[in-house]
């Protein structure tokens, strides 16, 4: 209770707010989808161009949006990116053609790409040591308590059919960024990116290059974004698609509930187990799973089957996203925090790759055949282990492991 008193009210902040975003967020983005294929006729392919778009142009800006918070300052570019989300939404909502769809998703990335690891680096600066942890699995679970909700309440606004919950997410997203400026004015705190005003982007692109204990973990972490990837953008296709599955967008909602309340319950219980181990084994386990869980979808049928498979692929995306925030912050300099989480934005080519091959595959093998897809799938998620296991033995070489001394209070 004493670390939840002690943190900063720029924390609780993000945090609350990362609720109703995600909740408006997730009624709205995962449904896109399906609207595509069954409302507006859109291939499998195509859409998932659309969906993955999100993702490229969030690789091309992330790196300079944490670069930009280093250099311009966090607040700046959080009050810049959140008003441009809300203007994004409400372009969503009102887009009837298949192009705008696609322009507006690319906004999305671009809006996301300047707050996510801008709002990241502004919790570590104003967090004890000693509690970011903490903070940054507070930060994802208000992720997934909004994953809860959202989808159910999509799945009651007819998100599959329509557009009008964006303008939900538009109003959300508008209260979300009048609340962080009214924090940011009346609560003053220095900025930590003073250092960052000397390093031009070039050379914090260099440095980032050449740290090959990072270029390695990116790697690892990439691949296993091209896995996680499929759980929003080939499943929705395929149980929409697949003729044994019946009412697909309805099984698809349900599903995104359950992985977000398995997150809530399982995320403290893992990290309180994995903080006794090294990081990267947490997110090499990680990876494994998601592989294991995507095999896994080609064999089932039964909804208490997929079930099943989603929790395991859960625990999966628990053990690769609860730690990778905190390994970035223990080996990142402190002036260049920003553009260590930025950088990690790269990580999205992943989630560029992931729509894109998992349309490819439908296109081409058809909802009827599922062993393909997923075999297919699962085996290009098991290469990311590799490079997260050679991370591990460059750690075990060193005389002190870049990692954190994690207590029990911590979690």
């Amino acid at each position: 209770m004493h670390a939840l008193r002690s943190l900063h009210p720029y924390s609780w902040a993000i945090i609350i707010g990362t609720v109703f975003g995600r909740m408006a967020t997730s009624m709205s983005i995962p449904f896109l989808a399906i609207y595509l294929t069954q409302e507006k006729g859109a291939s499998a392919g195509f859409t998932g161009l659309i969906i993955a778009v999100s993702s490229l142009v969030g690789i091309l800006a992330s790196f300079y949006g944490g670069y930009f918070s280093d250099r311009f300052g966090r607040k700046k570019i959080m009050g810049i990116s959140i008003f441009g989300w809300c203007i994004v939404f409400a372009g969503f909502g009102l887009a009837d053609a298949i192009w705008v769809f696609f322009v507006m998703n690319a906004l999305n990335g671009l809006c996301r790409s300047l707050f996510e690891p801008t709002s990241k680096a502004l919790l570590s600066d104003v967090t004890d040591p000693k509690h970011r942890l903490l903070v940054f699995n507070m930060r994802y679970t208000a992720i997934n308590v909004g994953v809860v909700f959202g989808p159910l309440l999509g799945l009651y606004f007819g998100s599959a059919a329509s557009t009008a919950p964006f303008f939900i997410a538009a109003l959300v997203y508008f209260v979300y960024g009048l609340v962080l400026i009214f924090q940011f004015t009346r609560i003053k705190v220095a900025e930590t990116a003073a250092a960052g005003k000397h390093i031009g982007v070039r050379e914090a692109f260099h440095i980032t290059r050449k740290d090959k204990l990072f270029m390695l973990l990116l790697i690892g972490v990439t691949v296993s974004v091209f896995g996680y990837s499929h759980f929003s953008a080939t499943l929705p296709q395929f149980f929409a698609a697949a003729p044994s599955i019946e009412d697909g967008a309805k099984l698809f909602s349900m599903m995104l509930t359950l992985n977000a309340l398995t997150v809530l319950v399982v995320q403290y219980p893992i990290v309180a187990i994995a903080k006794r181990y090294s990081l990267v084994l947490s997110l090499m386990l990680g990876n494994i799973l998601i592989a294991v869980s995507m095999l896994s979808m080609a064999f089932l049928h039964d909804i208490v089957w997929i079930a099943c498979a989603v929790i395991l692929f859960t625990i999966g995306e628990v053990l690769l996203f609860s730690m990778s925030d905190m390994f970035i912050d223990e080996i990142a300099n402190p002036a260049m925090k920003g553009t260590y989480f930025g950088a990690m934005g790269f990580t999205g080519f992943g989630g560029v790759a992931g729509p894109l091959a998992g349309g490819m595959l439908l296109d081409y093998f058809g909802a009827m055949q599922p062993i393909p897809i997923f075999t297919i799938i699962s085996f290009l998620v098991i290469l990311g282990a590799p490079f997260l296991l050679q991370v591990w033995v460059m750690l075990k070489g060193r005389k002190q492991e870049p990692k954190p001394v994690l207590k029990k209070e911590h979690v």
